[in-house]
């Protein structure tokens, strides 16, 4: 164990030499203990103390490179030293009022006690410091041995503390790859609507870090299984569609959740590509309300993907994601099925034109889109699609050679169109720019003299003179 300590940060020993030093403890605590225990070593460093936060600042506010008190109202003092991010907070207890949104902060004295109040064993252990002494009166050390997470007293006390914790039992499945103890479970079942009464901000970056980490599909499940889902992405329960002999069609949710797994395969580099992957989880999400029976016991869901688009930039701007965000997966959601119309080939290359033009800087996560929603079992179906699409992207590349597609512009800008035309800035030459626009998709370049010619031949058909 010594030797595992061994990779704490020299500046952490630093610190807690100056803490006691003054009088004070100071231990290094909860993920980056259980980080270190797991092999893996970061930049950030979460410690505890006994110091209350003005003392913590006249203590590191020689000592630090700068510091910041945006957290001080928690009991969080921010510093930074070197290449080092540590956050030092003093020994506390929170909890909720149950119609309140904030905890309510209340320091504690001993750091036991700070350990009780954390949300899982495998967080509530801790390194004294500089000691080394290890702590870990909850049993986190067999928890993240068994792959475990499991709370330091009951669930209900520390789900209704903070009921946050609820869904960072299912980011933490996903991001660990750790199973959630069974009575855990059944207080995040019996307490899932508990969670209202956190900011959607606080859920948002939760369901953010759940869907970005390493297996999104288990901590998925155990939203929607535990009834969480219905609270914070009430879209994703609703995918599980009744299924009956005579109206047979694919799981839209189990499906959705393959479509997300073969999006994150196509990830370069390791790295989650938040944009396609929130893309690829509600790309289906309009089917419920677009569902048909036809005849012959045939489902239909007509324009799910524009619904689907509608409902994506709905929840997610009531997720308090950032604009670009919410646009691009939406974005993403509506063109989804874009492809489907190629058939075997038969697209001109105007409409392969257009295809691109739509996409914008979004067509390689529409490529990777396309390839991972194709989840049928018929190998000779799904290799056709594949040749298919193979044989769009060289299509896409072969024009690209010829042109860049993405930055297609007409052939007159905005001050020529005015000159031409004899007019002033306002709303024609936009209408006269798109229609420019749709001759370049159309037969790509003509020159200049016959866009001109176009131009004037619009303007007269439209009695705009000219």
């Amino acid at each position: 164990m010594t030797d595992l300590f061994r990779k704490i940060a020299p500046v952490a020993d630093e610190l807690g030499r100056l803490f006691v030093a003054q009088g004070h403890e100071l231990a290094l605590v909860g993920g980056p203990v259980r980080d270190i225990l797991l092999g893996r070593v970061g930049n950030d460093l979460d410690l505890t103390t006994d110091a209350r936060p003005e003392r913590v600042l006249e203590i590191v506010r020689d000592w630090a490179d700068s510091v910041w008190t945006i957290g001080i109202d928690f009991g969080t003092v921010g510093v930074r030293k070197g290449n080092w991010l540590i956050e030092v907070t003093t020994y506390r207890s929170e909890s909720y009022d149950p119609k309140s949104r904030k905890p309510e902060v209340l320091y504690g004295e001993t750091l036991e006690a700070d350990l009780e109040r954390r949300d899982f064993a495998v967080n509530a252990m801790a390194v004294r410091l500089p000691g080394h002494e290890f702590v870990d009166p909850y049993g986190g050390m067999s928890d993240l041995k068994a792959g475990r997470l499991r709370t330091p007293g009951t669930p209900e006390r520390s789900f209704d503390d903070d009921p946050l914790r609820m869904l960072r039992a299912a980011r933490f499945a996903s991001q660990l790859g750790f199973t959630v103890d069974e009575k855990a479970l059944a207080a995040m079942t019996a307490m899932a609507d508990r969670i209202e009464i956190v900011s959607a901000e606080r859920i948002r970056d939760e369901l953010d870090k759940l869907v970005c980490g390493a297996g999104p599909r288990e901590g998925l499940r155990i939203l929607v299984e535990t009834g969480l889902a219905e609270h914070v992405l009430p879209e994703l329960p609703k995918l599980r569609l009744e299924i009956d002999e005579h109206h047979r069609h694919k799981d839209v949710y189990e499906h959705s959740l393959t479509v997300l797994d073969q999006a994150i395969a196509q990830e370069e580099d390791g790295k989650p590509d938040r944009i396609l992957r929130w893309a690829a989880l509600m790309h289906d999400v309009g089917k419920p309300k677009t569902r048909r029976h036809e005849p012959g016991g045939r489902v239909s869901f007509h324009h799910h993907e524009v619904v689907g688009a509608q409902m994506t930039k709905k929840r997610l701007s009531e997720l308090r994601f950032p604009k670009d965000v919410v646009a691009d997966v939406s974005r993403l959601v509506e063109l989804h099925l874009r492809f489907h119309g190629y058939g075997t080939g038969e697209w001109t290359d105007s409409a392969v034109r257009r295809y691109v033009r739509d996409a914008g800087h979004l067509l390689d996560r529409l490529h990777k889109l396309t390839r991972a929603d194709c989840t049928t079992r018929n190998k000779r179906k799904a290799q056709t699609l594949s040749r298919t699409y193979d044989q769009l992207e060289e299509r896409i590349a072969k024009l690209a050679d010829e042109e860049e597609l993405a930055k297609i512009r007409p052939e007159l800008d905005g001050n020529e169109i005015q000159r031409v035309l004899g007019i002033g800035p306002g709303p024609v030459v936009g209408r006269a720019y798109k229609f420019l626009l749709d001759i370049r998709l159309d037969k790509g370049m003509i020159g200049k003299e016959a866009a001109t010619e176009a131009l004037l031949e619009w303007a007269r058909s439209n009695d705009l003179g000219g």
